[in-house]
């Protein structure tokens, strides 16, 4: 170690082979002592600071100069590569004393071009060179023993200088400002921190983390673009509000055009798949008919869906009964599975395309038939018209009636060995009733013929047939109250039977015929006209 270096202060010259510089471009250019090292750099950076902040303070004032702490022993600085390949010296060899070196002619400074230098690095170690030790306030400590001194007062004087301006008033004054900036932009980055929340949001089973500052769950939806309509479900609430960690999931609704067990309706949910929305829907999938796998996904717009649960139904067949469960969609499908099967005409109590319900019971009926054929009467029906040329109450068949024929077919039935009422299977006309044409009369009957008003009609009546205007004798020749023939009756102008005409007209055509003929007609009861 040289003189300077052990009692800390610079020589007029020492050769910048001691420091580890080779001789050569770099010692021409900075001198004998070589490029400025890096406490030499921090010491100009700190005078100029202090020339800039505090000379119109303390130009006319000494500087105050401490000595600092006894520096640690120094060791030599040189590159990890250096150390681990050169030889360990012990702390206990003799130092050797440096060569003295003739002082050379230092020439004119020149001022070089600004360039980029690359500090150079020597191809061997050097284990003269003044140590490098750390320095927490302005950097590595260079120099040895007088760099550490020179370091030591820099820094004494820069903690006089700051005591100094911060004992002065209008330091204070100064430091104020900077102080309210300070503390404001450190207010704004609490307030930044304390608005902004980590939230998780889930959107349909995609979940994804994000910063906020929203206050509660709606503002949040509201700023990512996550519509939420009214069959769409928001946990937590929309006015929740919202902190930091939470988790926000949306799960939005799904129509589902559902057909269960024959009923159709439009139901809601939020399930992204068949067996989840079955699941919210309550409805029992377990044997059930389903028109759609349990794993496919329900889109937005929805889906159409067929459910048939399984169902216990009771089928009384053959006298006994047997119970299935069955997810079928009709009656006939259902006894296929419980192996009964119909032939011929048999049927079941219920329509055979129905739906079977749970619980259901189906009679099961074995139906046996035959056909019958039957030729039936077609009763005519009486058309009356009115007759002018016949006296009042005095009917006229113009055509009689016949009735038609007609021939229908009936289904017999046995069900179950009980006969059942006939059935109507169809009917035909073989032959069209006729109608029957009675005129009837509408002319006045007259009650008067000269020559015979003043004879005893009624005595007559009474001995032909006891004064009955219906009267018929045994033969069914005659007829009426005075037993006319029908010969004898359509001459004096009657129509139709004598019975059948009023008592009026039988009278009157009594009366016409004594005036004809006298009491010949009557041999009999004659003899009552005169009495």
């Amino acid at each position: 170690m040289s003189h300077s270096q052990r009692y800390g202060y610079a020589p007029a010259y020492e050769p910048p082979q001691a420091y580890g510089w080779p001789e050569g471009p770099e010692t021409q250019e900075y001198g004998p002592y070589g490029p400025p090292d890096e406490a030499q750099v921090y010491d100009t950076y700190a005078a100029v600071r202090a020339a800039r902040s505090y000379d119109a303070y303390e130009s006319h004032a000494p500087y105050e100069v401490h000595e600092p702490y006894e520096p640690y022993e120094a060791f030599p600085a040189q590159s990890s590569a250096a150390r681990s390949s050169a030889p360990t010296v012990p702390s206990y060899a003799p130092e050797a004393p440096a060569p003295a070196v003739p002082a050379p002619a230092v020439p004119d400074p020149v001022v070089p071009e600004p360039q980029v230098r690359t500090p150079f690095v020597p191809d061997q170690p050097s284990y003269d060179r003044p140590p490098v030790e750390p320095s927490y306030d302005r950097g590595p400590v260079t120099g040895g023993r007088a760099g550490r001194r020179t370091a030591g007062r820099a820094a004494a004087r820069r903690a006089a200088r700051r005591k100094r301006f911060v004992d002065r008033p209008d330091g204070l004054l100064r430091l104020v400002p900077q102080a309210l900036v300070v503390a404001f932009l450190a207010g704004g980055t609490t307030a930044f921190v304390a608005h902004d929340k980590a939230v998780r949001l889930s959107v349909d089973g995609d979940p994804r983390r994000l910063h906020t500052f929203a206050g509660d769950v709606g503002e949040l939806l509201a700023s990512e673009g996550v519509p939420v309509g009214p069959h769409d479900i928001v946990a937590p609430g929309a006015d929740a509000p919202l902190t930091s960690g939470d988790e926000v999931a949306v799960r939005y609704g799904r129509p589902v055009v559902l057909t269960l067990d024959g009923h159709r309706r439009r139901v809601w949910t939020t399930a992204r798949t068949v067996e989840g929305a079955l699941r919210q829907l309550g409805v029992r999938a377990e044997g059930a008919y389903l028109s759609a796998s349990r794993s496919r996904p329900i889109a937005r717009h929805g889906m159409e869906l067929a459910v048939r649960t399984e169902r216990t139904v009771t089928f009384m067949a053959d006298g006994r009964a047997r119970s299935v469960r069955t997810n079928a969609a009709t009656v006939r499908t259902a006894l296929d599975q419980a192996g009964i099967r119909l032939r011929g005409q048999d049927t079941a109590s219920v329509p055979l395309d129905s739906f079977p319900r749970e619980g259901q019971t189906i009679s099961v009926l074995r139906v046996t038939g035959s056909r019958e054929v039957h030729d039936e009467a077609i009763d005519f029906e009486t058309r009356r018209l009115a007759d002018p040329t016949l006296f009042k109450g005095t009917e006229s068949v113009v055509q009689p009636g016949r009735p038609g024929v007609r021939r229908v077919t009936y289904q017999l039935r046995t069900v179950n060995g009980v006969k059942q009422r006939p059935r109507l299977l169809r009917s035909e006309v073989l032959r069209a009733p006729r109608s029957e044409i009675v005129h009837v009369g509408t002319a006045a009957v007259p009650t008067s013929v000269a020559g015979a008003d003043h004879l005893n009609w009624q005595g007559l009546a009474r001995c032909e047939t006891g004064g009955r205007p219906d009267a018929v004798d045994s033969s069914g020749t005659y007829g009426g109250l005075y037993q006319f023939d029908r010969a004898t009756w359509h001459s004096l102008g009657g129509t139709g039977a004598p019975q059948d005409a009023p008592p009026e007209e039988q009278t009157y055509r009594a009366k016409k015929l004594y005036v004809s003929r006298g009491a010949s007609p009557w041999p009999v009861c004659g003899r009552k006209l005169h009495q």
